[in-house]
């Protein structure tokens, strides 16, 4: 039973990295309000393809909470009905959360996989947490920590609600990001307990420490990267898509210091992976890192000098949230390992 459960640990931190990038991408396209209602979309469990779905049509049966596209406004139809032959308004009530009516079948489908990848790996969180009960008796910390990530996942459900009810307001799509690191930081703390994992030795004070500040530094250059990107997304909307040059023709303060902020963070993790060969530390996922911090270097360099091409903005967040969670599994591997020895 338990290693079923951590096969479903396993599971959900892939499925919750899926949705991060299928957040990233949803961002990219401004894909965002192609659903602008939750949980379902325009009303339907399905979401429509053709913009025909969404007007008033005669003789047709619709049912509670579906919605229509009508006078540029959103409708919600107040109980289940078939239609006439006219229209009749007291069939239905505007839609309140937001004045936001446009439909994009692109935009609606990838919000719409978007939120269908948050329900499996919501799916798969509590199944892990039900699987997390045998551990009651021994490990009853795995079981408690097990079920606050089925309520961090519900939490960020909701956020995301709000999201779309606010029409993307920058600072809850900055903090539905935070809020799916501190999930992806649960579930890889959780493997901590896994028997897979071994321990790399005697580890000092010291390699704590650079650990646990290369993880500190990351943190610190997502939350720049979330300041430049709301910038950025202030600039398409005044400047439009077909203006990519001039993105970041005037940045801001925080574009410039996200910049240099990389050499550090990338000349400290080099520092740290020569710490970890002089003391024959065996941390295999160090290599991760190091690559994953070239690679988003390169994908920094390629948005600002090739104008944001198509997909860099989301590989870059990605990439960022790779490292977060490699960064995260090297601090947790080495804290266990000073726990095991603290034991014997």
């Amino acid at each position: 039973m338990r290693s079923y459960y951590y096969k479903m640990v396993r599971l959900s931190l892939v499925l919750v990295y899926l949705v991060i990038l299928a957040g990233a991408v949803v961002r990219m396209t401004g894909s965002g309000m192609g659903c602008p209602d939750w949980p379902k979309c325009f009303g339907y469990l399905i979401p429509p393809t053709e913009p025909g779905q969404l007007l008033w049509q005669a003789e047709k049966n619709y049912k509670k909470g579906q919605v229509i596209i009508r006078d540029e406004s959103l409708w919600v139809a107040n109980g289940d009905f078939r239609t006439g032959s006219e229209y009749h308004p007291e069939h239905w009530s505007p839609y309140t959360r937001h004045d936001y009516a446009v439909f994009n079948a692109a935009h609606t489908w990838t919000e719409f996989i978007n939120r269908l990848l948050g329900a499996l790996a919501g799916l798969a969180t509590l199944v892990m947490a039900i699987l997390s009960i045998t551990f009651r008796l021994e490990k009853v910390s795995v079981m408690i920590i097990s079920w606050i990530v089925v309520l961090a996942m519900g939490f960020q459900a909701w956020l995301g609600a709000t999201v779309v009810f606010s029409v993307l307001e920058t600072s809850r799509i900055t903090l539905h990001m935070v809020m799916a690191l501190f999930i992806v930081g649960l579930l890889i703390y959780l493997l901590r307990f896994s028997p897979d994992i071994k321990s790399p030795g005697s580890i000092d004070r010291r390699t704590l420490w650079l650990l646990a500040g290369a993880l500190l530094l990351t943190l610190i250059q997502i939350v720049l990267g979330t300041q430049v990107r709301q910038f950025v997304d202030g600039q398409i909307d005044m400047l439009g898509e077909d203006a990519r040059h001039l993105w970041l023709s005037q940045p801001p303060w925080t574009f410039y210091i996200h910049r240099s902020f990389s050499i550090v963070i990338l000349l400290w993790n080099l520092f740290l992976a020569y710490h970890l060969s002089k003391r024959q530390l065996k941390l295999p996922a160090m290599r991760w890192v190091l690559g994953l911090l070239f690679l988003e270097i390169a994908a920094g360099i390629v948005m600002q000098y090739r104008h944001f091409p198509f997909g860099s903005q989301a590989i870059h967040l990605f990439i960022a949230a790779l490292i977060f969670g490699a960064q995260t599994y090297l601090l947790i591997t080495v804290l266990n390992a000073r726990r095991i020895l603290k034991t014997l």
